[in-house]
């Protein structure tokens, strides 16, 4: 048995029309411009009975994707657990957004996200944003050159970041085939100091590794649209690094895509110390062990490995999974520990991640598929979702709490008074208030926020407001009509 949830509920806009549009997105009388994509999640029985439903996390994504999946904007998006819209942030129809998620700087909690321009082939030159918890801009982190892709950004403890640039460089292909004079797409890790932008160390993967070792297609001879043929203008793309973590104080976890492998690379030296995967592995693949065109390695804290193995593209296997290895240096081998299979066998062509909560759940994003996942630690699934409209390049279920300095607003349409408070998430209840004036006004209604937008019928007084309380009654803001922002 299963419990579905997200796609319709008591906010008080949740009437749509019978338009296509409509069903994919929200539609709020408050804020008739923000669309974000309706979410239907599903609850397994195990999900039930673990209380998940309940839990206060919060779902990080980076909507895009409007022309390929029908998405009905492009930007961040904090959804909870039932898929209610709790902070949209419309980025515009050309400007893309990746890699929504929480992380600390300064030991401050920030919202990191990437901003920018994709192009073909899968990357992209912006900038990381960091906000605060009042979503006011606190820094942003890019590369010099070749400004940041969006594949990652880690904020390290010293106040640094790593991020991914993907420069064209002339070089030499005949080892694969190709032109003397060609040009690649090297991938190239930057550790940036987010407060003075300067680079404080950087990685070449062309100096490190063989373009032999790549898994990419390559033919300087191929003549269809879009081929990576080795020339200026379409470079051969051998690594396609897609994720940097720490692995310690003294090295970093990088994730090539193209050569199937994960790197440990010293943080001094920018030497190897090993080569987990791919055709150069230091470590026998143990059993299913293998992996293909993976993203999001990283060191849990237990010493096990864990990635998103996307399987694709070009198909490798049946399906994606979410992958945690046992990697023991001294026997040289890796063993699967635990994999997460998808409940219909969805097969991501590309993106995708998995987080180890604190608890030992597991919490997929799929990427080009427009689903995530919460799984126990066994691998039983116990919460599906899937977005009406787009999709999201990674997800994350995380603790946030927003209080943003733009106001509530609030509305009146039909004798109803309606109010809403993008990226609010310490409001309780909100009460509703009417009379002559302010000093006069009483209370109408006071309801429960549930949603992203609450409301109460309203009587015909000169005064109307709504207050927000939290859970202790407190008022942390009013809205009147006409007053925003």
């Amino acid at each position: 048995m299963v419990s579905a949830a997200g796609c319709a509920g008591d906010s008080a806009s949740d009437d749509t029309s019978g338009d296509e549009e409509a069903q994919i997105a929200w539609d709020f009388r408050t804020r008739p411009d923000l669309t974000p994509p309706r979410i239907e999640v599903t609850t397994t029985d195990e999900g039930a009975s673990a209380g998940i439903d309940g839990g206060e996390e919060l779902v990080m994504l980076g909507v895009k994707d409007k022309q390929e999946n029908g998405a009905p904007m492009n930007g961040p998006v904090i959804v909870d657990a039932e898929g209610e819209p709790v902070w949209v942030h419309p980025q515009g129809d050309t400007r893309w957004v990746y890699d929504v998620r929480v992380q600390e700087y300064q030991q401050d909690p920030v919202l990191t996200w990437w901003r920018g321009d994709t192009f073909e082939y899968g990357y992209g030159e912006g900038e990381f944003v960091l906000m605060d918890e009042s979503y006011d801009e606190v820094a942003t982190v890019t590369t010099p050159g070749t400004h940041a892709d969006f594949h990652d950004m880690t904020l390290t403890d010293d106040g640094t970041a790593l991020v991914i640039s993907y420069p064209v460089v002339e070089q030499d292909l005949s080892e694969v085939g190709g032109p003397e004079d060609g040009y690649v797409r090297s991938s190239v890790v930057h550790e940036v100091d987010v407060e003075t932008g300067e680079v404080v160390f950087a990685w070449d993967a062309l100096e490190a590794i063989p373009l032999s070792d790549s898994e990419a297609e390559f033919d300087p001879d191929a003549d269809e649209e879009g081929a990576e043929d080795g020339t200026e203008e379409a470079p051969y793309d051998p690594y396609h690094v897609n994720s940097v973590t720490e692995d310690g104080s003294d090295a970093l976890l990088v994730s090539a895509r193209n050569t199937h492998a994960v790197y440990r690379v010293e943080r001094t030296s920018g030497e190897l110390d090993w080569i987990l995967g791919g055709t150069s592995s230091d470590f026998e693949m143990v059993g299913d062990s293998s992996f293909a065109w993976q993203h999001d390695a990283e060191r849990q804290s237990d010493g096990t490995i864990t990635l998103f193995d996307n399987q694709a593209a070009p198909e490798v296997g049946e399906q994606s999974r979410g992958l945690t290895l046992e990697v023991d240096t001294e026997e040289a081998t890796a063993e699967v520990v635990a994999e997460y299979l998808p409940p219909d066998g969805r097969l991501a062509d590309s993106q995708g991640n998995m987080e180890v909560l604190e608890d030992g759940t597991v919490f997929i994003g799929w990427g080009s598929e427009p689903q995530y996942s919460r799984y126990a630690r066994d691998g039983t699934l116990l919460q599906d979702a899937e977005l009406a409209g787009g999709i999201s390049y990674r997800a994350y279920l995380q603790e946030w709490h927003g209080s943003p300095t733009e106001p509530p607003k609030m509305t009146l349409d039909g004798g109803r008074g309606y109010v809403s408070w993008n990226g609010a998430t310490e409001v309780d209840q909100w009460r509703f208030l009417a009379g002559p004036d302010e000093e006069g006004a009483a209370e109408v209604e006071t309801v429960e926020a549930d949603g992203f937008e609450s409301s109460a019928e309203m009587p015909d007084e000169a005064y109307l407001a709504v207050e927000a309380l939290d859970a202790d009654g407190t008022v942390l803001a009013t809205a009147e009509p006409g007053s925003w922002p």
